[in-house]
């Protein structure tokens, strides 16, 4: 996975990185050259690590209209002979969901390029998308003779043209495009979508996945034959032994997440994990320190989704050994232990963040499990965490932890979320940000007039507004 080089916190790049209210609230008072170079860095070297899961493109547009940012960095961006060679689009999604956004406040300018992009780009889809939700039937009619040259009238022109119907994320233009009778390529689009619904309709058929008539010992085997090609299918597996296993084979099962195959020991333990089976803990126990790293993460994976009183009585004596089923326990407790757990929870935050860092992978629920407790004590880290993480997703559940155990929060790190990148970020910042400062009235209100925020953020904002609120 691409891994992006993120700027030091205190600086404007780092912020804007990040997707930081403070960036924000930094870039309008920084110099306007200096706030629209680091926000063309950011837009053009998407900054995020999971992009599926972190927003930037509203944060990214409304900083471009508070700057009055022209959009010529971007078209070099798009228009770069490096898009005839990079074609992933990671390379320019996140510039086509600014120029998406940006439209949608009227910028015409936005729209244009996104016409252009559409007709000639190789990331054409994603344009093709964002142009779905905000063109006119005139724009959208215009693209369908440059977008269909693309696929040539041959047999592998129309199996590609349909699976492109089939894939797309916003189905208007092709909608548009069959039943336009203006239009000469009409039933060439017509043809593609009855196609691509029989190409879908044909792969459900022809799954190979397992069927309730397997035995026990065939989803074993089909779990070790994906192993084997490199697919981790034992979550699938274990799913299908609850259709197909029976009270007999018990045993059988039991000895497989004892002895068996990686791919069988690990649909195992999913399996035993979910049926609450009185003897899976020791077998998880005993699989954490398999040599197996696909074993040993199966069983932490299993474990930490248990939910029953004997994981817990686990967790709690885990939680001090200096392991990696040591660090499960320890997550285990912040999502369902008690009040009597803070101690074991707090300890296991401050030694993720010492240890990993202040973007560590399990960090998530050990922030949620010191918000869910209350633990004040645990203000500290999560006020690191939420300055230094390059994850949004991750600072947003920072901040509402802290929103539960730091005092301050209302006056310092909420204010600044109500410009953060996260929509439950705001919304957080909607309920709890102080109104003694102008700057968090001025903003409520503008949240609560945007066509593009979000239903919760605005609900949020007129809990604590009133009803004299601006209505969209």
């Amino acid at each position: 996975m691409f891994e992006p080089v993120i700027a030091p916190s205190g600086t404007l790049l780092g912020l804007l990185q990040r997707g930081r209210g403070d960036g924000t609230l930094h870039a309008l008072t920084a110099p306007r050259a200096e706030a629209l170079a680091a926000l063309h860095q950011c837009v053009c070297s998407d900054p995020r690590r999971d992009w599926q899961l972190e927003n930037r493109s509203l944060y990214y547009a409304r900083l471009y209209l508070d700057l009055h940012g022209g959009l010529e960095g971007i078209e070099r961006h798009l228009f770069d002979t490096e898009d005839l060679l990079d074609t992933d689009e990671s390379r320019t999604g996140l510039a086509l969901s600014v120029l998406g956004h940006l439209a949608s406040y009227g910028r015409r300018d936005a729209l244009v390029l996104l016409r252009r992009y559409a007709a000639s780009g190789s990331n054409w889809a994603w344009a093709l998308d964002e142009l779905a939700l905000r063109d006119d039937d005139a724009g959208l009619r215009a693209l369908a003779r440059p977008v269909l040259a693309r696929f040539p009238a041959d047999a592998q022109g129309e199996a590609e043209l349909a699976a492109a119907v089939r894939d797309a994320f916003e189905p208007r233009p092709w909608r548009l495009w069959a039943d336009d009778p203006s239009q000469a390529l009409a039933a060439r689009v017509r043809a593609a979508r009855e196609n691509g619904s029989f190409d879908r309709w044909q792969r459900q058929l022809r799954s190979q996945g397992p069927r309730p008539e397997w035995s026990v010992a065939a989803v074993f085997e089909w779990a070790e034959q994906g192993l084997r090609r490199g697919a981790a299918l034992h979550v699938p597996a274990a799913r299908c032994l609850t259709a197909v296993a029976a009270p007999e084979d018990r045993a059988q099962i039991v000895e497989a997440a004892r002895t068996g195959p990686d791919g069988a020991r690990c649909t195992a333990l999913r399996y035993l994990a979910d049926t609450h089976d009185p003897q899976v803990l020791d077998l998880i126990e005993a699989a954490a320190a398999a040599p197996s790293a696909t074993v040993a993460e199966a069983a932490l994976a299993a474990f930490e989704r248990m939910r029953s009183t004997a994981a817990v009585e686990c967790a709690r004596r885990w939680a001090q050994r200096p392991d990696a089923l040591g660090a499960a326990a320890g997550r285990v407790l912040a999502c369902r232990g008690g009040t009597r757990d803070s101690d074991l929870v707090l300890g296991a935050l401050r030694e993720a963040v010492r240890g990993d860092g202040p973007d560590a992978p399990t960090l998530g629920p050990l922030v949620d499990g010191a918000g869910r407790l209350g633990i004040v004590c645990a203000a500290p880290v999560l006020r690191h965490v939420y300055r230094e993480t390059a994850s949004s997703h991750l600072r947003g559940r920072a901040a509402r932890a802290l929103a539960a155990t730091d005092p301050s929060f209302a006056a310092g790190f909420a204010v600044e979320c109500l410009w953060d990148c996260e929509e439950t970020t705001r919304e957080v910042a909607a309920r709890y940000a102080e109104t003694g400062d102008a700057r968090v009235v001025e903003q409520l209100r503008r949240l609560a007039a945007d066509p593009a925020e979000e239903a919760d953020v605005q609900t949020a904002v007129r809990s604590r507004i009133g009803p004299d609120a601006p209505t969209v």
